[in-house]
């Protein structure tokens, strides 16, 4: 099986069925969500019109795994401007210097196997390269959302649960910068990460060469002889 995350393109978009695919809780603000909530396919459309908008203003703003060549989930990411969902949050607004994860989706069927951290690290690597200092997300302390509801969202996060769970945030690098009983809001400092993480992988390869048996002698070479 091989899984693999990539730039999200509106390809990607098109392939994935997730719920959440046409929440456009973050994208506008709440009286355009009521012009478009009764139009049907407009949040999708809406969504696809925000991508469009960053990608080409700002960069790449999201990252999608594959496995096997099939979309199994994906991360939205963007500096707090083009998001005005997020001033609904009793914790907004976001660090000058920090972009805002919104949305980190990964398919019932593909959960439990390390996709999401994948889709997180994916991001911080983007972000970096690019020289962005940190990433911050609203978390919910509800826990997953479960993504088992295909109605439309309404204004304030309390009902549309388009907010990835505070244990989830936690458990790949996210620590509390904000703290609110609902939705706290929480940091990841980019380049400290990385580094950490490259540092303990290093550090378990020096371990993995410490710890291997050496090779043994070949037959040809016994203890004393010569080659020859």
């Amino acid at each position: 099986m091989s899984r693999k995350v990539t730039r999200l393109t509106l390809d990607h978009l098109d392939e994935l069925t997730a719920p959440c695919r046409s929440c456009v809780f973050w994208q506008l603000d709440p009286v355009r969500r009521e012009r478009v909530r009764d139009t049907h396919g407009a949040y999708a459309d809406e969504v696809d019109a925000w991508v469009s908008l960053v990608l080409r203003e700002w960069g790449s703003c999201g990252r999608v795994v594959l496995v096997d060549g099939v979309a199994k989930g994906f991360a939205l990411y963007a500096p707090e401007a083009f998001l005005p969902g997020a001033a609904s949050f009793a914790t907004a607004p976001v660090s000058a210097d920090a972009v805002l994860l919104t949305q980190v989706y990964v398919a019932p069927d593909a959960r439990h196997g390390g996709l999401g951290r994948m889709l997180v690290q994916g991001m911080a690597r983007d972000l970096v390269e690019r020289g962005i200092k940190a990433v911050e997300a609203f978390g919910d302390t509800r826990g997953d959302p479960g993504w088992d509801s295909h109605q439309a969202p309404r204004d304030h996060p309390r009902g549309s649960r388009c907010v990835a769970s505070v244990d989830f945030l936690g458990s790949v690098g996210f620590k509390t910068h904000r703290p609110h009983a609902r939705n706290p809001r929480m940091r990841m400092d980019l380049r400290s990460s990385l580094r950490w993480r490259d540092e303990v992988e290093a550090a378990l390869e020096k371990l993995i060469g410490v710890v291997r048996p050496a090779p043994k002698p070949s037959p040809e070479r016994r203890s004393g002889e010569l080659p020859g």
